[in-house]
């Protein structure tokens, strides 16, 4: 009789424990329908408080858990920089610069996912080889991604909703916490207009948060004044990604010395603006052996690297050394490289003053 009470008590607190459970998990669903969470300043204060310190991925330029764009004109090395990040947090090697300099890597050794939507795996090896041969040997932490030819995407299924659960879906096979997307064109093809802009940064910010990933998405700058310092105004559809994202940083070119690339940070939440018009690292980017990468040099004022308008006294004297050089036979882009100049004005002045 005992026996058969405790089996009933047994039974009875069973079903009371699954019908709570049960409750709960329809109260978190329906929280999560809602579409503000209220809590007390002090409660987020707790929260929060267990949450881990955000270490830094790449310097002051990008922290764990961040949606962190980094953005250039074409051909400056925005996808060499990215590689390289990703290369030293795979290994969890800080990128060394000159004389003892390195940029901070805080976050430890771990994998990462690099969807390269640039270059063909020929390109790839042809940048980190010598030659096709001696290639360089990346760390097997550092997964590289790019877009399958024979994919079939689902009869009816959107492109782009479909792209970014093909890459929650690499996330969660890899469980990687590190994402670099390279390029992001390649997600919208109208990210110059904010109303295209505004819905991908919300699904990358969701993806971000929902799945604990940090990641670096690479952009591209439009047409732009090359006198003027560079600002947030300056990324493609920069009013809604740049209000989005939590982090963002350029690369500028120096149009005084031949080669000089610089980073500036345009956004920051997790630091302090170290990197400012003032203060931005000087760059070369270079392949010493089977490895293209950026080589910091130095630091110094953006100003001392924009184009500088030439007084009427000044085209003239230019216009004068382009002809004379002209007559030497040099090609434009010989001529362009001797003056600092970019071998479309070459072409240009030549083409006016030909017949003079």
């Amino acid at each position: 009789m005992q026996l058969n009470f405790d089996l009933r008590r047994f039974v009875k607190q069973a079903v009371d424990e699954e019908l709570k459970q049960q409750l709960d998990e329809n109260q978190a669903s329906e929280e999560s329908r809602e579409m503000f969470v209220a809590q007390s300043a002090n409660s987020w204060l707790l929260i929060a408080k267990n949450r881990k310190i955000p270490k830094m991925l790449f310097d002051v330029f990008w922290h764990e858990g961040e949606v962190c764009i980094l953005y250039a004109d074409s051909n400056l090395g925005k996808s060499i920089l990215a590689v390289q990040i990703a290369d030293s947090i795979s290994r969890g090697v800080p990128i060394q610069g000159a004389s003892g300099f390195e940029f901070k890597l805080g976050a430890e050794r771990q994998k990462v996912l690099y969807f390269d939507f640039e270059l063909s795996d020929k390109q790839f090896e042809k940048r980190y080889s010598k030659e096709y041969e001696e290639h360089y040997h990346f760390d097997e932490n550092l997964i590289r991604i790019e877009f399958n030819p024979n994919m079939d995407i689902p009869k009816g299924a959107d492109y782009n909703d479909y792209l970014l659960k093909s890459i929650e879906k690499s996330i969660h096979a890899t469980d990687a916490k590190v994402l670099i997307i390279d390029n992001l064109t390649y997600m919208r093809e109208d990210n110059e207009r904010a109303k295209d802009a505004l819905p991908l940064m919300k699904e990358l910010k969701r993806i971000g948060k929902t799945l604990d990933v940090s990641m670096l998405i690479v952009a591209h700058t439009p047409k732009r004044d090359h006198y003027k310092p560079l600002t947030k105004n300056d990324l493609a559809g920069s009013k809604m990604l740049i209000n989005f994202c939590d982090s963002s940083f350029v690369v500028g070119e120096s149009f005084r010395e031949n080669g000089v690339r610089y980073l500036k940070q345009i956004k920051q939440r997790n630091t302090e603006c170290v990197y400012h018009t003032d203060n931005v690292c000087l760059c070369l980017v270079k392949k010493p052996h089977n490895f293209v990468l950026f080589e910091q040099f130095g630091f110094g004022s953006e100003r001392e690297h924009l184009k500088v308008k030439r007084s009427a006294k000044e085209e003239e004297e230019l216009i004068a050394e382009v002809m004379n050089l002209n007559k030497q036979n040099l090609s434009y882009r010989e001529i362009a490289k001797k003056l600092s100049i970019d071998h479309t004005k070459v072409g240009r002045i030549i083409s006016r003053h030909k017949d003079k």
